[in-house]
């Protein structure tokens, strides 16, 4: 029986022990991995025009962004305004806080002043510097030095200068996902369908060439698209 109860004992601690080594490596594991890369959103929003009519789906794409993204993320929205783009046309900016009751308030405020602005705005701009909006929010998501770096377009992807602008120059856009959304064809398309697929050939063309990368979602449905790494 004596020997019987030794055997027990031993079995006993070997599997308390194999249990404890077990515990020991998922604990290690557990601390082994990373944390999923931080994300730094800059929204770019055309006013101009009769574009102002889509802001309502800007709103939902804004609200997605904001139940997306979390501590330690950044957000920025700015409207693209008619040249010398500058920090007066970004309407909230934000990097979201480690507690989250804090996040939350964040979040919170920023909503508030997206709404705001979209409330309020009675007139658009009568040109569209895409161009500057795009330097802008590159420099942005790269002050960020985020892991993941977004721009988002929510235009009809028409540029429309003041005289005397010059935007015909490369743009560094290394590192950078830029998201075309809810590209709209306007009355010329229809005439020439072929202007639509020009004007999203030239903005792919420029920020590739800048060696970002580019894609196009024009199903709001489908905003989990935007965060697909290339």
């Amino acid at each position: 029986m004596k020997t019987i109860s030794k055997t027990i004992i031993k079995t006993i601690l070997s599997t308390a022990l194999i249990g404890s080594v077990l515990i020991s490596s998922a604990s290690l594991t557990g601390c082994g991995e990373q944390k999923p890369a931080s994300k730094s959103v800059y929204l770019l929003l055309d006013t101009s025009g009769t574009y102002t009519q889509e802001l309502a789906k800007a709103q939902s794409i804004m609200n997605y962004l904001l139940a997306t993204l979390d501590s330690g993320d950044s957000i920025a929205i700015a409207r693209i305004d008619s040249g010398s783009f500058n920090e007066k046309d970004i309407i909230a900016k934000t990097t979201f806080d480690s507690r989250p009751s804090t996040t939350n308030n964040q979040k919170r405020v920023f909503k508030q002043k997206v709404d705001t602005f979209v409330d309020n705005l009675e007139k658009g701009s009568f040109r569209t510097d895409i161009t500057g909006g795009i330097l802008q929010a590159a420099d942005f998501v790269n002050e960020t030095q985020a892991g993941e770096k977004y721009v988002l377009i929510f235009s009809d992807l028409e540029e429309e200068l003041q005289k005397g602008h010059i935007r015909d120059f490369p743009i560094d856009m290394q590192g950078i996902q830029v998201v075309a959304l809810n590209v709209t064809k306007l009355r010329s398309d229809n005439v020439d369908p072929r202007e639509f697929k020009n004007r999203l050939n030239h903005w792919q063309e420029r920020v590739e060439n800048g060696g970002g990368n580019w894609r196009v979602v024009n199903d709001l449905e489908r905003l989990d698209r935007m965060f697909v790494q290339n």
